[in-house]
């Protein structure tokens, strides 16, 4: 009998509990999306401003200022930047800069990890320190040694001088993050390989490259992504405006004193559609390749 009049006591109690805690997570989840929305708004108001104002004449711009309403739908903003600049030789000079150091970048990145975390290298430890304090150095004090370096071996003025300096720029960052990816890697893989055989090119392309082929993916985006909004080092490097790329382009615009606001928020818009564009493209890649690390 005690046994009977004890369990419906306890049965509602663990019910509330339940709940209350149900009601708890909920109400956390509806204020992290409502910080996240939030924060989606805030960072979309200056990409709204700037479209707003590539659509703008000078003078609804002189008269109303940037945040006013354009009278009219302005688009000679638009053909006044991609004329002036070139914008389809610019763009294929960011197009061909960005996809040659994702490519190389992340091909050296794997190969420079896979001697470090797979391989053993002795003083691995110093060696990762090293990469992770390559990353912190600025790019100013890089330019005059890589600027006299590229003069020295015919490569001034050269798109193959970007091209070299960022691949080994952004392979640092690779190196440092692969090197502790494959530093976890799980040894009864290399093992097997060994017993059947296979060499360290063999093990490289056969056991640790398709295990690590998310985490190049994220690698081959980002850079592309980093490079193309690249501007200090291009800037340096490429002084004729055939070799140049879109945010130096872009740049040139304030220097142009026939240039005026509107038509400067013209070519940040146009100069931003093609990273949208990619992003969007490779954003299911991007989202497998994390969460792909994050489950190992």
């Amino acid at each position: 009998m005690a046994t009977q009049t004890q369990a419906p006591v306890v049965a509602p109690a663990v019910r509330a509990t339940d709940g209350h805690d149900r009601h708890h997570h909920g109400a956390a989840r509806w204020a992290v999306l409502a910080g996240a929305v939030l924060v989606a708004v805030l960072m979309t108001i200056p990409f709204l401003i700037m479209v707003l104002n590539a659509f703008k004449s000078p003078q609804d711009y002189s008269q109303g200022g940037p945040l006013s309403w354009p009278a009219d739908f302005y688009t000679q903003g638009l053909r006044d930047f991609w004329e002036r600049v070139n914008f389809p030789e610019k763009l294929v000079n960011s197009i061909w800069i960005s996809s040659a150091v994702a490519l190389f970048g992340t091909i050296l990145s794997l190969f420079s990890a896979y001697a470090i975390g797979v391989g053993r290298v002795r003083g691995r430890m110093w060696l990762v320190t090293l990469f992770l304090l390559a990353n912190m150095l600025p790019q100013e004090v890089l330019i005059y040694p890589l600027f006299q370096m590229a003069q020295d071996v015919g490569l001034s003025n050269n798109q193959w001088s970007v091209v070299i300096i960022f691949t080994v720029i952004q392979s640092a960052f690779g190196t440092y993050l692969l090197s502790s990816v494959l530093g976890t890697f799980p040894p009864a893989l290399l093992e097997a390989a060994a017993l059947d055989g296979a060499g360290r090119w063999r093990t490289l392309w056969g056991v640790v490259f398709p295990v690590v082929r998310p985490t190049l993916a994220v690698l081959v985006i980002f850079f592309f992504i980093w490079t193309w909004n690249e501007f200090f080092i291009p800037l340096v490097m490429l002084t004729t405006n055939a070799t140049q790329t879109i945010p130096v382009a872009l740049a040139s615009l304030q220097g142009d004193r026939m240039m005026d606001a509107p038509t400067t928020n013209a070519g940040a818009l146009v100069s931003m559609v093609p990273a949208v564009i990619f992003f969007l493209i490779f954003q299911r890649t991007l989202t497998r390749g994390i969460t792909a690390g994050a489950v190992k």
